[in-house]
């Protein structure tokens, strides 16, 4: 029986390659579905996936044994097989090499799930950039401009 107690929540963001507007509405809450079954199958559930045309948005729960990055890489690897397969037959779509992962605590769970949601809204007046930029800011992160978007 393990003695360790572990419940580490990640609000993590990241992009399509680019930043190229590939993820069409007709298909994203496919994909997000698909997101959320990967990371569950994978040992890493998510409590919320949304975004728009560029980039997605997952609230997840990262396991004990399971590195951040190995999670990001199973998700980003699996999930644009699927979209390449299903909608991209040229092998076209890519997600940005990079991510942004920040823990949040329990008592913002329903804060983040709803900001999550809401991703479409927010989006009409607020660019990707600007939005991980305060991401990045709020955590105390320094960034350089010429790498953090690819």
């Amino acid at each position: 029986m393990s003695h360790s107690f572990v419940h580490c929540l990640l609000h993590v963001v990241f992009s399509t390659h680019h930043r190229r507007p590939l993820i069409d509405d007709a298909w994203s809450a496919r994909l997000h579905d698909v997101m959320g079954s990967i990371a569950r199958e994978r040992g890493f559930p998510v409590i919320a996936v949304g975004g728009v045309a560029d980039h997605v948005h997952l609230l997840m729960t990262l396991p004990s044994a399971k590195p951040i990055a190995e999670c990001m890489r199973l998700l980003k690897a699996n999930s644009s097989k699927w979209v390449n397969d299903t909608f991209f037959p040229a092998r076209t779509f890519a997600w940005q090499d990079g991510y942004g992962a920040f823990s949040i605590a329990q008592s913002q769970v329903d804060a983040t799930v709803a900001y999550i949601r809401s991703q479409a809204e927010h989006h009409r007046t607020r660019s990707f950039q600007d939005e991980f930029r305060d991401f990045l800011t709020r955590q105390g992160l320094a960034w350089d401009e010429r790498y953090a978007w690819g």
